[in-house]
Parts: structure tokens; C-alpha cells; sequence
């Protein structure tokens, strides 16, 4: 803000006349003290609680700018595809097994970014929410930048064409391997809560098992290595299909064990 003249500068007009030598140093002083006084604008994202930093060099000596402090190493990308036994239905999302899987992996030495892309209903062929399947749960979240894709499921293809069932399969992990060519693929088949699982949901193992072995994929089979067998009443809800949250943890240390396996080391 330019500031009107007090009498002192009046009283030096004629001499100013007489000395532009002097006028001009005067001036020059006074445009110093001027620019001093006038505070630096904040930056404007201080406005919005964001860190800020001046790229102005300070007055007085120099000093030596501080080391940034080291970041944690980078997260790798896990996405699950999958339905309702990963969404945490009957629970809530909070406490479903992809959930607890990114706390356990926020901290350490091998971060995971787990980004949870389950739409209840959904499966090779069953058509979930929204009319999602594994197929467009793949196309929306998988990219170059994801490390593992876990494929959960599903017993909604119980009853689906077994040709039509192994097209989808095809599929499914053709657009894994379009989208993110490095990242390791395991698909996980559909649990059963009992020693003896009906011959339908055997049929969809069996489905899902040998498109993965003809994709070159990791299968792990649930009903062969007895996934919550014998322990039903405690991890399965009241609905009798969906995980509790004893359930969902019980998953979570499954899924644990599979990734600290195929993750990069």
C-alpha cells in the first residue's frame, strides 16, 4: 500500500529538487522499508489445513536445508475379487477379512494396498449388484500397478452352463493378465461347511479348478484342504452361509498365509 507523505518529506521537496542523487537513495530506502513491512502472502493450500512450504530464501545467514525424513517402503496392490463371502455380509465391511488384512499389512516392512472389489451376488457367470461379475470386478480395479489378484469364490455359478462357466473363467483372468501382466494371479474355489458338499457346488470346484490349471494359474481348492469344516457353528453367521466375525477372521489367516506366499519378495 503506497502511503501518503508526512510533513518531514514535504519539508524536503527543494532539497530533493536539488539533489536528485539523494532523492533517489532516499526513495529507494523508503521502498526497502516498505516491502519489510508488507507480510508474504500464506500459500493457499495452508488454507485447507495442507503443509506449506516457502521456496523464498530467508534474511540473515544461510542455513543448511533439513534432510527429508525417510518413507516407509512403497504399499504393493492386492485386489480381491470376489462376492458376498468377502463384502462382509452379514457383518459389515469393517470387519471383513479383506479389511483386516490391510491392517495387518499397513505397518512393516512390506505394506499391502488392499483394495477389496467383492460385489455381493456376483461370479464367473452369476450376475451380482449392479450386474457386476468377476469379470467387471477385474476391469474396474486391476491395473499395471497391482502386484496380486486373489479371485474368491463363487458358489452363485452353482448351475450355470458348465461351457458358459468355462468361457467366463477364460475370461476373467485373460483381462487379469491384460491389465496388470506382472502381477501373480490366485484363484480360491468355493468353500463348503461340510464334509460332505452337494454335487453341484463339487461341479463348480471342479469348473473353476480346471480353467485355472489350463490359464497356468495358482487354484486353491477350500473343500480339499477343509476350509471351516467341523467348525461351522462358530464361523458361519445365523444365515447359515455368510462368515461371523469369528468366521472372517478365520479367512483372514488363510488369505494371510496365501499372499505372504506369492507376494514379491
Amino acid at each position: 500500500m503506497i502511503r501518503p507523505p508526512n510533513e518531514n518529506l514535504l519539508r524536503l521537496k527543494p532539497l530533493l529538487r536539488a539533489a536528485p542523487v539523494l532523492a533517489t537513495v532516499l526513495v529507494c530506502a523508503g521502498c526497502t522499508a516498505s516491502q519489510a513491512a508488507t507480510p508474504e502472502p500464506a500459500p493457499s493450500g495452508a488454507a485447507h489445513g495442507q503443509a506449506s512450504f516457502s521456496t523464498r530464501t530467508p534474511a540473515g545467514p544461510t542455513t543448511t536445508a533439513a534432510t527429508p525424513a525417510p518413507t516407509s517402503a512403497a504399499a504393493d496392490q492386492v485386489v480381491v475379487i470376489g462376492d458376498s463371502l468377502s463384502t462382509g455380509y452379514g457383518t459389515s465391511p469393517d470387519t471383513a477379512w479383506p479389511a483386516l488384512l490391510a491392517n495387518t499389512f499397513k505397518t512393516g516392512s512390506h505394506p499391502l494396498d488392499m483394495v477389496n472389489a467383492s460385489v455381493n451376488g456376483s461370479g464367473y457367470v452369476s450376475a451380482g449388484d449392479g450386474g457386476a461379475t468377476f469379470l467387471s470386478e477385474v476391469t474396474g480395479a486391476v491395473s499395471r500397478q497391482t502386484k496380486v489378484v486373489l479371485i474368491f469364490g463363487s458358489e452363485n455359478d452353482i448351475g450355470a452352463d458348465n461351457n458358459q462357466l468355462t468361457k467366463a473363467t477364460a475370461d476373467t483372468f485373460a483381462a487379469v493378465r491384460a491389465n496388470a501382466p506382472e502381477a501373480a494371479i490366485v484363484v480360491v474355489g468355493p468353500p463348503s461347511y461340510t464334509d460332505n458338499p452337494e454335487p453341484a457346488r463339487l461341479q463348480v470346484r471342479d469348473q473353476d479348478r480346471a480353467a485355472a490349471q489350463a490359464a497356468g494359474v495358482l487354484y486353491i481348492d477350500p473343500i480339499e484342504e477343509h476350509w471351516i469344516m467341523g467348525n461351522a457353528q462358530a464361523l458361519i453367521g445365523p444365515d447359515g452361509d455368510h462368515p461371523s466375525a469369528e468366521g472372517q477372521r478365520y479367512l483372514g489367516d488363510k488369505m494371510e498365509a496365501i499372499l505372504r506366499s506369492v507376494l514379491p519378495s
